[in-house]
């Protein structure tokens, strides 16, 4: 049975990690300073994390090129697969990423305005290494429209069928974050993660709402995501990584443990 992954999440803006509690509000000074983001990476990488995303949250809005130092630094210390996102419009923007030691590259506004980046990124590097994030409101009863611009800017297309459209055109997964949710610590978005995880044949991560350790069995079990993404309950040190595996572990998640060196 294929574990379930824990991947903690830091935000970057102007190369430090930072949260915010609404999504999409970097400018209006709704941000705390966490800390260095790799500082941060090595913690959750020694405390077991399956992976590790990266995303600069202000490069889409201010055109900024992401953060290649903060890569190299990480990559060079770490030993989990990196996933990095944000200002990727090119697949030389991609091939930089990855040459500086990601694993995988996400994208988001651009995939939705050229979509053949995902096509083009996934014929050149493989679909493994090409996810799409997807930041998904709900705007009508039993309706989910795909938000871009850090939750800005609507698009008018539904997240089922972007999340398919993406997965047919080479993505090999989909980070699915549910706006309502993040930074509330009130629960994944269950419905709408459950729906995508149905319609792809190909991982789903689902962002957006932790704050106990339930939820992220509810939304392994009933949202049937193949992965938990976090950001503020380990920046804050209400759970470590090792915490949330164990939790999971007890309540018959199939999870990677870590190994117990024996003295």
């Amino acid at each position: 049975m294929l574990t379930k992954r824990v991947i903690p999440c830091l935000d970057v803006h102007d190369g430090k990690v930072t949260r915010g509690v609404q999504f999409g509000r970097a400018e209006e000074g709704g941000l705390r300073n966490v800390g260095d983001p790799v500082e941060l990476a090595v913690r959750y990488n020694d405390q077991g994390a399956d992976e590790m995303v990266f995303f600069d949250i202000t490069a889409s809005a201010h055109g900024r090129a992401t953060m290649i130092d903060v890569i190299e630094r990480t990559a060079a210390q770490c030993f989990m697969p990196l996933t990095v996102g944000g200002g990727i419009r090119t697949t030389d923007d991609m091939y930089a990423l990855l040459r500086a030691g990601a694993d995988k590259v996400s994208i988001n506004s651009s995939a939705i305005a050229t979509p053949d980046l995902i096509s083009n990124g996934a014929e050149k590097f493989g679909s493994q290494m090409i996810v799409v994030s997807i930041d998904a409101k709900k705007t009508a009863p039993d309706h989910w429209e795909v938000f871009v611009q850090g939750g800005r800017k609507p698009t008018g297309l539904d997240a089922v069928e972007w999340a398919t459209e993406a997965v047919r055109r080479g993505a090999g997964e989909i980070v699915l974050n549910s706006i309502d949710a993040d930074g509330t610590k009130q629960g994944y978005d269950l419905t709408i993660t459950r729906r995508i995880s149905e319609a792809v044949g190909v991982p789903v991560v689902a962002s957006g709402g932790a704050g106990t350790l339930g939820h992220m069995v509810e939304v392994l079990d009933e949202g049937k995501a193949d992965a938990v993404l976090a950001a503020s309950i380990f920046h804050f040190g209400t759970y470590t990584v090792n915490d949330v595996k164990q939790y999971l572990a007890q309540h018959g998640v199939p999870v990677r443990l870590p190994e117990v060196v024996a003295h």
